[in-house]
């Protein structure tokens, strides 16, 4: 008897434990949590002063500059460590004067195309004539930088989509959408995954996110419509190509620029 009141008792225990314990949490999601597409707003003046979250490869991309610019003007060495509160400098003196003398010139004045690079220089830095003379030249011919479908068009909401993100399949071509310099590949900016940036000239560049690999280098001149790399889901849910242009670091609807497709 004494038996089984105490196997009673226990089960009892038992059953309250059971009841207060919570049960497990099971997630049914298998998609893994993806950073969106950071809003890099353009940064003016001649001064900005470093905050959380900031790198150098970011506040290049805000201006619209080289990094390795930007490292010079301020003295930072590789591997570009910047703190919050730092002042980073946006231009350089000498850079400062140069505008002033061309805000100076006569209005009439014709634009001038760059001057070939010498043999050496392109030995050197593995310049192409042709690509060099359409990338100092103010007007720039736009292409698409790869097929696929619109999925998400550009917006001027503050949190709004920088670009157009373009469908496709994995491993579709990524082109250059205009002649220029390469002057980032690498997946260091967040919310952008494996990125290319071209600098076209001292007013635009273009952005290349999201690839599966990147096929240029950085300092590499391309041509319009040279294959650069292909395109992935690095940094985001769905194969797609996120693509921007800027104009002194300020997003602009691509379709300003984009030939209309038939």
């Amino acid at each position: 008897m004494r038996r089984l009141l105490f196997l009673f008792t226990l089960s009892l225990l038992l059953s309250a434990c059971s009841a207060d314990s919570p049960a497990p949490v099971i997630s049914l999601s298998t998609e893994q949590p993806v950073a969106p597409i950071i809003n890099y707003d353009p940064i003016r003046g001649t001064r900005y002063r470093v905050v959380r979250g900031d790198t150098l490869y970011s506040i290049a991309f805000r201006t619209g500059m080289d990094y390795r610019d930007l490292a010079h003007i301020n003295h930072i060495p590789h591997p570009y460590t910047i703190y919050s509160g730092q002042i980073i400098k946006l231009s350089s003196p000498s850079a400062t004067v140069a505008k002033v003398k061309r805000q100076g010139q006569s209005k009439n004045s014709k634009k001038t195309i760059a001057k070939p690079k010498s043999d050496k220089y392109i030995r050197e830095h593995g310049v192409n004539n042709n690509v060099a003379s359409q990338a100092s030249s103010q007007e720039l011919h736009w292409q698409w930088p790869t097929k696929g479908p619109v999925l998400l068009g550009f917006s001027d909401d503050e949190k709004g989509n920088k670009g157009l993100d373009i469908g496709g399949n994995r491993g579709d071509s990524v082109v250059a959408s205009a002649p220029g310099k390469v002057v980032y590949a690498g997946s260091a900016l967040r919310g952008y995954g494996k990125l290319i940036i071209i600098k076209h000239n001292d007013e635009y560049i273009s952005a290349y996110a999201h690839n599966e690999k990147l096929l240029v280098k950085e300092q590499q001149w391309v041509k319009a419509g040279q294959l650069i790399a292909l395109k992935g889901d690095s940094g985001t849910i769905g194969v797609k190509l996120h693509f921007e242009i800027r104009r002194r670091g300020e997003a602009i609807n691509p379709l300003q620029k984009l030939p209309k497709r038939g």
